[in-house]
C-alpha cells in the first residue's frame, strides 16, 4: 500500500477525538473495575465531552470555512481549540457535580488546561494537535495501568512520522505536541487531585510517571535533534546505548523494556519511511 495512504489513514484515526474514543473507554473500563464505578456512565460522560462535541465542531468549522478535517492553517484552528476548552470544561464540571470518579474528573480538566496551553502555542507555532491528542490519555493509562498503558506509547513515533510524511507539521511541532501532552497531564492529575481534594488510589506514582514518559519519548528526541544537526547515525548508536545503561542501571525492568520497545519501533518505521522521512537521513 501507498506509504502516503498509510499514513493518512493513521492520521485520520489518531485524530485526537477519535483516539480518545477507544483509550477512554479502555480508561472508564479500567476505572470502573478498579473503583467500583458505573462503566456506562463514565463512558457517555467522556465519549460526548472528550470525542462527540469536540469532533463535531471540527467537522462544522471545516466546512463552514472549506477547509479539511485537519484545518491545516494554523490561524483557522483557534475556534476548535476554544469550543474544545468548553466542552473539556462542562464535561469536568458535569463530572464533578454528579461525583464521578475522581480520575476521570481530574482528567477532563487537563483536557482543559492542556488544550488551553495547545491554544496559547498555536497563536505564535503550529504544535501538532494529533500528537498532542494521543499523549492525554495515553499519560492517563500510565497513571492507571504502568508498563500496560505504557505500550501505547508506541504509536507516538507512528504519529509523527504520518504527520511529517502528510506535511501537516515539522518535525519539532510533532516531537514537541506529544512530549508536553505527556508531561503536562501526569503532572496536572497529581496537582488537581491535590488542590481540588479529589484522592485518586491506585495510581502510578509521579516518578515513575515521570520515567515511563522518559523511556517513550526519549528515541524519537534523539532521532529529532540529530536530524536537525549532524544527521550521525554513530551519534544515534552511541546515545542510545548511553540511555539505554542508564535506564537499566537506574529503572525496574518494566521501565527500560519500553524503552527498547519505542526505540526498535522508531527504528522500524523509519527504515519502513525510507529517505522521504527525516529520521532516515540519521540511520541511512
Amino acid at each position: 500500500m501507498d506509504k502516503h495512504r498509510i499514513a493518512k489513514t493513521i492520521s485520520t484515526f489518531t485524530n485526537p477525538p477519535i483516539i480518545c474514543i477507544p483509550l477512554f473507554l479502555i480508561i472508564c473500563l479500567t476505572l470502573s473495575i478498579k473503583h467500583n464505578q458505573d462503566f456506562w456512565t463514565l463512558e457517555i460522560v467522556s465519549l460526548v465531552f472528550a470525542s462527540i462535541l469536540p469532533m463535531a465542531i471540527i467537522m462544522i468549522w471545516a466546512k463552514l470555512i472549506g477547509t479539511d478535517n485537519d484545518i491545516s492553517n494554523r490561524s483557522d484552528r483557534y475556534i476548535p481549540l476554544i469550543v474544545g476548552i468548553v466542552s473539556y470544561f462542562i464535561g469536568f464540571l458535569i463530572s464533578l457535580s454528579m461525583h464521578l470518579d475522581n480520575f476521570l474528573t481530574c482528567l477532563l480538566l487537563c483536557y482543559t488546561v492542556n488544550t488551553g496551553v495547545v491554544l496559547v502555542i498555536t497563536t505564535k507555532w503550529k504544535i501538532s494537535v494529533h500528537t498532542t491528542g494521543l499523549s492525554g490519555p495515553n499519560a492517563a493509562l500510565i497513571l492507571l495501568l504502568g508498563p500496560i498503558g505504557a505500550l501505547f506509547g508506541i504509536l507516538y513515533p507512528l504519529v509523527i512520522w504520518s504527520r511529517v510524511l502528510l506535511k501537516k507539521h515539522t518535525l519539532a511541532q510533532a516531537i514537541s505536541g506529544g512530549a508536553q501532552g505527556y508531561f503536562l497531564t501526569v503532572l496536572e492529575m497529581y496537582l488537581f487531585m491535590n488542590i481540588l481534594n479529589l484522592p485518586i488510589t491506585g495510581m502510578v506514582s509521579l516518578a515513575d510517571s515521570i520515567l515511563y514518559i522518559l523511556a517513550i519519548i526519549t528515541t524519537p528526541v534523539i532521532l529529532g535533534v540529530l536530524s536537525y544537526t549532524s544527521k550521525s547515525r554513530r551519534l544515534f548508536i552511541i546515545l542510545e546505548l548511553a540511555c539505554l545503561a542508564l535506564f537499566m542501571l537506574f529503572t525496574p525492568f518494566n521501565i527500560w523494556w519500553i524503552f527498547i520497545i519505542i526505540t526498535l519501533a522508531s527504528v522500524l518505521i523509519t527504515y519502513y519511511a525510507g529517505d522521504e522521512f527525516i529520521w532516515h537521513d540519521v540511520l541511512s
